[in-house]
């Protein structure tokens, strides 16, 4: 219900309170992102050698997008491989076999010289011989003894050092073979290349990235919300979602992820939302606002939120001044829960 008057050459109208559907909700602005949209980044400093993609490829996660000029890396690789293979147990497997000989020799030796022992002994048993015999055949096995034990501790010695060579040079191989592929650059996802921002020939190093990629299908909205908000905002929520580039239309989307560490410059926390439906054509960075639902109340008495006075007054048509208690507010409306009624009429002057 709406009535115009004119008084002093003022235009003023008259409305009264209707009962409609009002939504209370939170704002945030945001930015759409490709899902799992991530940085390129290479672990090691070095030429663009190949590009094999370019913008707006379609790519499988493993496949690769660029390489870099490896030449020193590989020569690195070459000479760990080759140390590896001349440090190997069948590489030195001649070495073995002639530490072997030495023991077996010693204790053939060794065999002997105890033989020899024990016929002196029993002889001089027997009081047969000196025992200056007894003492030099006792002398001589000894020899022999520690003799076939140093043969033994360096055929032993040797197995341990050409094992542990083996595998110390093995490991160096393998992980000079895994630092090669640092030199080859592929994608983490089945996705799309949205940006390459090195060309051929250009430098690429551990501290600026070199591409962007992401889901070719899914996009996420990255929104902020202010600290004062935040503890309305739960997963689940609905939100209608507003970009420039898509103008006078709305897409509806829903909470499910609220981050919980504040961004202490902005004063804001960081929230992820998807479409429940979304644009035929989507792409990253795009900017976005969102209003996230609280809470829709289907039938409440409501006045326009500019005949709303500070301190939650209103003015009647008579010029008279009240007090009113509110409750949900959206951008044009505001509910009144008490204070008014439908057949009350509000005055607000128009400048």
């Amino acid at each position: 219900m709406i009535a115009c008057t004119y008084s002093c050459n003022t235009k003023s109208t008259f409305i009264s309170p209707t009962f409609e559907k009002i939504t209370n909700s939170v704002y945030a602005s945001g930015t759409i992102k490709s899902k799992d949209q991530y940085q390129v980044y290479s672990k090691v400093n070095g030429i663009i050698k190949e590009l094999y993609v370019k913008e707006g490829d379609l790519v499988s996660k493993g496949q690769v997008i660029m390489t870099l000029s490896n030449e020193a890396q590989a020569l690195s690789y070459e000479n760990a491989k080759q140390l590896a293979e001349f440090s190997s147990m069948v590489s030195n497997k001649e070495k073995l076999q002639q530490a072997q000989t030495e023991m077996e020799v010693a204790k053939l030796k060794l065999n002997n010289e105890a033989s020899l022992l024990d016929r002196q002994k029993k002889l001089w048993a027997q009081e047969i011989g000196t025992k200056n015999e007894l003492d030099q055949r006792e002398l001589v096995y000894q020899t022999a003894l520690s003799f076939y034990d140093a043969s033994k501790l360096k055929y032993n010695d040797l197995q341990k050092q050409l094992k542990f060579q083996t595998q110390q040079t093995q490991k160096s191989a393998a992980i000079s073979s895994l630092n090669m592929n640092d030199y080859i650059i592929k994608s983490e996802l089945n996705g799309k290349i949205y940006s390459i921002l090195k060309e051929k020939g250009e430098m690429a190093n551990t501290q600026s990235a070199i591409a962007i990629i992401g889901d070719a299908k899914r996009f996420i909205i990255e929104l902020q919300v202010d600290e004062y908000d935040i503890a309305k905002i739960k997963n689940g929520q609905v939100l209608l979602i507003t970009m420039d580039s898509y103008k006078g239309q709305a897409f509806e989307g829903i909470v499910n992820k609220v981050y919980p560490l504040m961004n202490e410059k902005s004063k804001s926390f960081k929230v992820d939302a998807t479409f429940t439906k979304a644009p035929e054509n989507l792409y990253p960075n795009l900017s976005a606002e969102a209003n996230i639902i609280i809470k829709v109340k289907e039938k409440a008495l409501t006045i326009p939120r500019n005949y709303l006075l500070a301190g939650d007054s209103v003015l009647l048509d008579n010029h008279k001044k009240i007090k009113v208690v509110t409750g949900l507010m959206d951008y044009d409306r505001v509910e009144i829960i008490s204070g008014l009624t439908e057949k009350d009429k509000l005055f607000k002057p128009i400048q």
